[in-house]
């Protein structure tokens, strides 16, 4: 008796392959890579729109390129809490750390930080005349 394991030999040409009832089981992709796309996702286009509606133009990527960041420092945390494996050969933590680095540097970059400074500028002025 084999229990639960069968063997399936199917002869094609020269190479036998050889199955077992587990062999599904071991070779199905893992949800885990899809399921941590989908949180970022959703933690990153509900932001991205309200800061659309919210803000004004030109400080939208800026905006973008500090919750990208903040982002990246947050999936950094947790690869290092989970001890994630950095040479692995699935998609982990410092996989999206990374690409939430790298799209947060892209929208910095063509974001323009002089109508964010000046708006900075303006908000400061204005505490201290409300303060005056």
């Amino acid at each position: 008796m084999l229990r639960g394991c069968y063997w399936a030999f199917v002869h094609s040409g020269e190479q036998m392959l050889a199955s077992s009832s587990n062999w599904i089981m071991r070779n199905t992709p893992s949800l885990e890579p899809f399921g941590l796309f989908a949180l970022f996702g959703v933690l990153t286009v509900f932001p991205a729109i309200l800061m659309i509606r919210v803000l004004e133009p030109e400080l939208v990527l800026p905006a973008f390129s500090i919750l990208l960041f903040a982002e990246a420092a947050v999936a950094a945390i947790l690869a290092r809490l989970i001890q994630a494996q950095e040479n692995s050969g699935k998609v982990t933590w410092w996989d999206f750390a990374g690409a939430f680095t790298f799209m947060g540097c892209a929208a910095a970059i063509f974001g323009e930080p002089d109508q964010a400074a000046l708006f900075f500028e303006e908000e400061a002025v204005a505490r201290s005349n409300s303060r005056q």
